[in-house]
């Protein structure tokens, strides 16, 4: 447990990531979402939170009735119909014949030949258990899990946004007026409408915000006000939401309702995950299997193995485009991260190893006289592990988790440094002599001592990533 602290004890936090879209398999993009908030919150309970891991299942609205709509056309064909060219719009990936082939076993032709009205509703249903179960199993692959999965169809369907609506005109900022035209439109060619807006510009915002399409739907940024109402009613002063690089123009206004739906006293943080682009060998790459348009997080894993992909999706910072090479991460050498970092903690167990086939025991290197580590090398080491408690809080505190790997590659650097100077000069060689009473053997303690201290660091760290230590390779 070195850098664990209580820093935050007693403190409440609520993360929210991956949230996506019920509508197939992981994507690139979400394995990355999921990644970056699954580790934000292993830091997080290092340093004393407690800490609720949700998902916002996105069950409302017209994506809902194409993939409906696309689960009734697999399973008309199922049903042995002749259908050749799924209709532009639907979801094209064959990750619903399954589901579609479990319905025609199970219901027969009960639903294939009714009205669209009839059949919507249920396959609808049907649709989003099928696809939650897929997304649980490959976040569960990818060694992902969360506390809480919580439905926008049910927030709205519970009088959600009558209760916003009723909380901003208590303040005040709800009205009915008129937007200006959108920028780039001409507005002559503008039809002005009276719409319910929120009073997003008393915060800062460039403009009020609609709460309602001019079909009476409502719109992406309001159907999220009775999910942002119900956490901060459950008791969550404290949030972070992760959300695609598609959502970076709705921060504000998120920030800004959820401010006056809590009277300032939601502290809401959100981050941005920039796109993933894939590569192999240096070229753009494209694997997908199942999606028909898209890379599935199940080929990553599958590629690559959980470890190696979870370490790469923090080698950059989040909000910064990442260039992904498959055959980087496949690749043994020190520009592989991981397998720098794996590779160290390997060899100081083959240290330790070796050290105890010449008589030492883990007693000598507990009890050593570590003023004896006096080269520069080191000291540098030494001052290296030293931070670590202090990076682990920053990294909490800040919520940035690709710190992690950072430092991690940090330590690696470090120990290798040392690993060639041993090589070059024998009098700083980790194990200098067999154990017994010489100056060489005392040095051979102390060093020992260290290189326990950069097998524990390293593995503590991985381990918050959600990656294995590996003892030997």
């Amino acid at each position: 447990n070195y850098g664990h602290t209580r820093v935050a004890a007693g403190q409440n936090i609520n993360v929210e990531y991956v949230s996506a879209n019920p509508t197939g398999p992981l994507h690139l993009g979400h394995t990355r979402g999921a990644v970056v908030g699954d580790v934000l919150c292993n830091i997080l309970v290092a340093v004393g939170y407690d800490v609720t891991r949700e998902y916002y299942i996105n069950d409302a609205g017209g994506q809902i009735d194409q993939l409906a709509r696309s689960l009734h056309w697999r399973y008309r064909q199922a049903l042995g119909e002749s259908l050749d060219t799924m209709p532009e719009g639907l979801y094209p990936g064959d990750y619903l014949i399954a589901p579609a082939q479990d319905l025609a076993a199970r219901d027969g032709v009960k639903w294939q030949h009714l009205p669209e009205e009839q059949w919507l509703s249920p396959m609808a249903s049907e649709a989003i258990a099928a696809m939650m179960t897929l997304i649980k199993n490959d976040l569960q692959a990818l060694g992902v899990q969360h506390n809480v999965f919580s439905s926008q169809a049910a927030m709205l369907a519970n009088n959600g946004m009558q209760a916003c609506i009723d909380i901003l005109k208590t303040q005040n900022l709800y009205y009915e007026g008129v937007l200006p035209p959108p920028k780039g439109i001409d507005p002559a060619d503008w039809k002005p409408e009276i719409l319910p807006l929120f009073r997003a510009s008393q915060f800062g915002d460039d403009e009020d915000r609609a709460l309602q399409k001019s079909d009476g739907s409502w719109t992406y940024f309001a159907s999220d006000m009775p999910y942002m109402l119900d956490k901060f009613r459950r008791g969550f002063t404290e949030q972070v939401i992760f959300l695609g690089a598609d959502h970076i123009g709705y921060v504000k206004r998120m920030q800004d309702a959820s401010t006056a739906l809590s009277n300032g006293q939601v502290h809401l943080d959100i981050k941005i995950n920039q796109l993933v682009n894939l590569f192999k060998d240096g070229q753009p790459f494209k694997m997908s299997k199942r999606a028909g348009t898209f890379v599935t997080a199940r080929d990553l894993i599958d590629e690559i193995g959980k470890d190696a992909l979870r370490f790469m999706m923090l080698t950059r910072k989040n909000d910064a485009v990442f260039d992904f090479d498959l055959s980087l991460a496949l690749e043994q050498s020190k520009d592989n991260p991981l397998f720098y970092v794996q590779y160290a903690h390997a060899r100081c167990h083959s240290v330790l190893r070796h050290a105890q086939t010449l008589g030492y025991t883990p007693d000598d290197w507990k009890q050593a006289d570590t003023s004896l580590l006096v080269e520069d090398a080191e000291l540098a080491m030494i001052k290296v592990l030293a931070g670590w408690p202090k990076l682990l809080e920053g990294a909490a505190l800040n919520h940035e988790p690709h710190r992690l790997t950072f430092y991690l590659g940090e330590i690696a650097q470090n120990f290798h440094t040392l690993w060639q100077k041993g090589r070059e000069n024998t009098q700083m060689r980790f194990i200098e002599a067999e154990k017994g009473a010489s100056a060489e053997s005392r040095r051979t303690c102390a060093r020992l001592t260290l290189i326990q201290a950069v097998t524990m660091v390293i593995a503590n760290g991985l381990h918050l990533l959600g990656v294995t230590p590996v003892e030997e390779m």
